[in-house]
């Protein structure tokens, strides 16, 4: 008798999506995939969660709200276990969970919470949903142009550089994080503005997973890659910029669903990848 293949249902989720970015990536996924399908909306406030989901258009994929707060490391795990049990594993992973800050806070104040969100929950995510992709996936960090070691005074390109897994990123974040709050950072070549050290700690995790999966995530279609959305029109961007002129979050959302769904570019397998192109990690040797 000839084989019969079955259609797998495609899961995808994004973490910190109940407003700007995340929604819109929500809301991009709901619409380029089919009924079958479920994309998982999650953020740590269960009402905000459901009022998201809600509001979304009708069509497209089922759009299932999860609370998950990845400041919490068994939060993180739970999750996954739970993905794991219900569908096998998933296929589109956006990992967009962000604590904002603005001018006016003070980095010593804020850089543990900080760190726990935007870094520590980064790392998390990688973890517990690498394992987990399914062939030909996806696992996309949102980071930012600023995460390159070009923004980085080069004494310390090598905390960064160096690290081949998440547990030394890891060690290279909390030592930083540790330096802001007791304020021994502001005497050093450390940026004053956090979300450089912290971009560039999310990309230097991309890459130091990538340099332990490539060979079996390229070999299956698997692309894991941090990615930049560009300048968006957002209250929290507009404390620090000019965003006026700035793409909506629904517009930038365009270039991070062609990444996930046109067929895996091996240049971008454990880069950060703006508008389809890498950006690159060390900055351009000076001509002399």
């Amino acid at each position: 008798m000839p084989s019969v293949s079955v259609m797998t249902s495609k899961i995808a989720l994004v973490t910190g999506a109940t407003q700007g970015l995340g929604l819109a990536l929500v809301e991009g996924l709901a619409q380029r995939l089919t009924p079958a399908d479920t994309v998982y909306l999650t953020g740590r406030d269960i009402d905000r969660v459901n009022q998201a989901v809600a509001a979304l258009p009708g069509g497209g994929a089922r759009v299932r709200g999860e609370i998950l707060d990845v400041a919490r490391p068994e939060a993180v795990d739970r999750l996954a276990a739970q993905l794991a049990d219900r569908h096998g594993g998933v296929d589109i992973v956006f990992n967009n969970a962000v604590m904002r800050v603005g001018p006016d806070d003070d980095p010593r104040a804020i850089v543990h919470a900080y760190t726990e969100v935007n870094n520590f929950g980064t790392t998390r995510v990688l973890r517990a949903f690498a394992p987990l992709l399914r062939d030909d996936g996806r696992l996309i960090v949102v980071a930012s142009a600023l995460g390159t070691l070009h923004h980085l005074a080069p004494v310390l390109h090598d905390r960064f550089a160096r690290p081949r897994t998440l547990a030394e990123v890891d060690e290279q974040v909390a030592a930083w994080r540790d330096a802001v709050a007791d304020g021994s950072a502001r005497a050093g070549a450390w940026p004053g503005f956090v979300n450089i050290p912290s971009k560039i700690g999310q990309v230097a995790a991309v890459r130091a997973l990538a340099h332990q999966r490539r060979e079996q995530d390229l070999g299956r279609g698997i692309l894991l890659a941090a990615v930049c959305p560009g300048m968006m029109n957002t209250p929290t961007s507009a404390l620090w910029w000019d965003v006026s002129d700035a793409p909506t979050p629904a517009q930038a959302a365009g270039a991070l669903l062609d990444l996930a769904f046109d067929p895996a570019d091996p240049e971008h397998y454990g880069q950060l990848v703006r508008y389809g192109e890498v950006l690159p990690w060390t900055p351009e040797p000076t001509a002399v």
